[in-house]
């Protein structure tokens, strides 16, 4: 099993910065991508960004390209989401997630509110 826990969240006036942080643990070995979703109240659980564990390839939804950014720390099994310019519509709770084969582990989430 792979645990994931999330830090940082927290509230951030409407255009402000915050950043995400996702440390992983357990086993491991073959993850594949790391990444972020986020569920607003009421709403399913978007996708909005991921990094591959092999090239640091990245992928955002269009809804956070240019604002948001993933980095990753191979060494300490941790990756980032930088947000710059949230808006109040980021407001959500975001979950990191590692996918390894077929497997997905997912954290507990961490809530992100931005203020008008």
């Amino acid at each position: 099993q792979v645990q994931l826990v999330e830090s940082g969240g927290g509230l951030v006036e409407a255009g402000g910065s915050l950043k995400l942080s996702c440390a992983a643990s357990g086993r491991t070995v073959g993850i594949q991508d790391m990444g972020w979703f986020r569920q607003a109240p009421g709403k399913e659980r978007d996708f909005v960004g991921v990094i591959s564990w092999s090239d640091s390839t990245t992928y955002y939804s269009d809804s956070v390209k240019g604002r948001f950014s993933i980095s990753k720390d191979s060494a300490k099994m941790m990756i980032d989401l930088r947000m710059n310019n949230l808006k109040p519509e980021d407001t959500a709770v975001y979950f990191c997630h590692a996918g390894r084969n077929d497997e997905s582990f997912w954290g507990q989430g961490t809530q992100v509110t931005v203020s008008p």
